[in-house]
């Protein structure tokens, strides 16, 4: 395929208009936007006038531009979790190529359907696992493919979920009900499923699994605090998840101190100190995170043990300074510790050979995902154009869905007090 590949997005939140939507730009010479939906109107506006998309060009759903004839080589579908696999379906009996936000569903089955379907249809259905395509990712799975370390036999890892982006995502946010959206284990952590099934190359054979909501819930509510921080919430000077705090003052997020992007983006279109000063008064973002309709853990650990019988210990945690990803993966010969937030990688072999690779020194842009977004999308557009030489086509549905079955037989573990399960109740689906 060596025109332009033209590609139509449907939902425009963080991930699709964003994310994915800029770097598409910064390829004029290899792809256009034909198509873009989403179900707030002004969303389509705004991107319509600055992709310049005529009318006929823009929808109200996903469902009314997947109506039409197929509008392009490709589809991005980026839509809430439990829309993915329907619309999926849909988008590849038109023709479709698609990038698919992950995940791909809370429904193991729905997993397997879209994973069929695209082998029937022949297309591609690559699922945003972004960071297997960072830098950071890629030199590590390098690092432990040329036995740098031995044989793996443990690895412990642990996602830093950062305090005011569990309050906001899985609190006050999109991703705080499992009944409309996906459990925590699945929705945030199918990355490190993914991630630790590709790094090691290796099969999991059982999980047990343990987590909670801790903190974010009613009885945890301190005396005096008010169903929304601007109520005349009575410890809002004390409370380190007052809305305003978070939202207008805080160094990292706060508009007040001249922050615009992420998270402010989601809570307001335009993040303005008046726009988002309103959305708090009214919107969701503005609730006491001790009196929203959150269930999904504010942390889980994951066992793992794998079929040759490598042990693989993985911490989510939402209290947490820092957002950020850190990994220790332990060999017969030496160990290797990556701190993804620094771009440290270091080595250490039994035999008194000490290494620390400075990512940081070589790579230019880590914005993104630490450069996986842009790393993705790239990616994408080289296997469609049939430019894979020397990009390595990295992921597939097959290997997403594994890591599915991962997370849902954690959360099956964890609601069923850690019993261990196993993963061949998972895989029979596929039989």
């Amino acid at each position: 395929m060596s025109k332009k590949i033209k590609i139509a997005v449907v939902g425009l939140g963080g991930r699709g208009k964003d994310s994915y939507l800029p770097i598409l730009k910064q390829h004029p010479d290899k792809v256009e936007l034909v198509a873009v939906a989403d179900i707030v109107l002004d969303k389509v506006e705004e991107v319509a006038k600055e992709y310049n998309l005529p009318s006929a060009a823009c929808f109200n759903s996903a469902e009314e531009l997947l109506a039409k004839e197929r509008l392009a080589d490709a589809i991005f579908i980026t839509t809430q979790d439990r829309d993915h696999v329907g619309q999926a379906m849909v988008a590849l009996e038109k023709g479709y190529h698609i990038l698919l936000e992950k995940p791909i569903s809370p429904d193991a089955k729905e997993c397997v359907k879209l994973a069929r379907a695209a082998k029937q249809y022949q297309r591609q259905v690559i699922v945003c696992h972004v960071l297997r395509y960072t830098s950071f990712f890629t030199k590590l799975k390098e690092i432990l493919a040329d036995g740098q370390i031995g044989e793996i036999t443990t690895v412990v890892g642990l996602e830093n979920v950062g305090w005011w982006h569990q309050a906001h995502s899985f609190v006050r946010g999109n991703w705080a009900n499992a009944e409309e959206t996906s459990p925590m284990i699945l929705a945030k952590c199918c990355h490190d499923m993914d991630l630790y099934l590709w790094l090691t190359g290796k099969t999991c054979e059982s999980i047990s699994s343990f987590g909670n909501t801790y903190l974010f819930k009613k009885e945890q509510a301190p005396a005096g605090a008010a169903k929304r921080c601007l109520d005349g919430c009575k410890v809002k000077e004390t409370c380190l998840f007052d809305a305003e705090k978070i939202y207008m003052d805080n160094d990292e997020t706060g508009v007040r101190k001249g922050r615009t992007g992420w998270p402010l983006n989601v809570v307001a279109l335009q993040a303005t100190e008046e726009s988002v000063l309103d959305a708090l008064k009214t919107g969701p973002y503005g609730r006491c995170v001790f009196h929203c309709d959150n269930n999904v853990v504010d942390h889980q650990i994951v066992n793992m043990h794998m079929t040759d019988g490598t042990l693989i210990s993985f911490t989510m945690s939402g209290f947490t300074a820092d957002i950020s990803r850190y990994c220790k993966i332990m060999g017969t010969t030496g160990e290797v510790i990556g701190e993804m937030e620094k771009n440290l990688i270091h080595i250490r072999e039994f035999n008194g050979k000490e290494e620390t690779i400075d990512l940081n020194t070589f790579e230019k842009d880590l914005s993104g995902h630490g450069g996986g977004d842009g790393g993705l999308i790239q990616s994408f557009l080289a296997v469609l154009r049939g430019e894979t030489k020397g990009q390595e086509h990295i992921t597939s549905i097959e290997a997403s869905v594994e890591s599915h079955y991962c997370a849902l037989a954690a959360e099956e573990s964890r609601l069923a007090g850690g019993k261990v399960v196993y993963l061949s109740t998972y895989r029979d689906l596929d039989a």
